[in-house]
């Protein structure tokens, strides 16, 4: 069941290996508080420099304290669940590889694709999983997350004929958010044990 959640994350964490930034924003300065898209794109690439190399430590320090996180296994997490998911997910990742591609970034909003590869320990299937992450910043963090993915196509790979036949479901994707908040709770409770 553990792994239940591995794999709505890991869904996200399907990827390869190489990163091109390209800035496509003007930078203009919008205040102290305010980061510029250049500074924003920094803070984008950084992030997934750290998601190749499973460090969940250094993303989670990527995200305001208050910050927000959405996907199709994941929905609406919040502050301190943000970061921790990232670090479930990067320590229990196996043969995991990510490429990303940072599509645009400016003062307050950024877009990136990215593709996850890694094995679901569930079934031991090989997952390639597209994402597309839609970001807001604020003072120099990442304040909010969305994730996008085909959860129909993820569950076939990582669940064979049977996430083929019903991933498309309301049915399996509430059964995917279930497992995956189950497991975030449990590694939380975990992680506070063990301070």
């Amino acid at each position: 069941m553990r792994h239940m959640a591995t794999l709505s994350v890991l869904t996200i964490l399907m990827g390869c290996s190489s990163a091109t930034i390209k800035p496509t924003t003007a930078i203009t300065t919008l205040g102290e508080t305010s980061m510029t898209a250049q500074q924003n794109q920094q803070l984008v690439d950084n992030f997934y420099k750290a998601f190749q190399q499973k460090d969940g430590e250094a993303m989670a320090k990527s995200y305001a304290d208050n910050a927000t996180f959405s996907d199709p296994a994941f929905s609406n997490l919040q502050g301190q669940q943000v970061g921790d998911m990232w670090r479930m997910l990067t320590e229990r990742a196996q043969d995991f590889s990510l490429q990303y591609k940072v599509l645009t970034v400016g003062e307050q909003q950024g877009e990136a694709e990215w593709t996850a590869t890694y094995t679901f320990s569930q079934t031991g299937r090989t997952v390639v999983n597209h994402i597309h992450s839609y970001f807001t910043f604020k003072d120099g963090k990442i304040i909010a997350q969305q994730d996008k993915f085909d959860v129909w196509r993820w569950s076939s790979q990582a669940l064979g004929l049977k996430g083929t036949l019903l991933g498309w479901t309301p049915l399996v994707k509430n059964k995917i958010q279930q497992q995956a908040s189950k497991s975030l709770a449990i590694y939380q409770q975990q992680k506070n044990k063990a301070k």
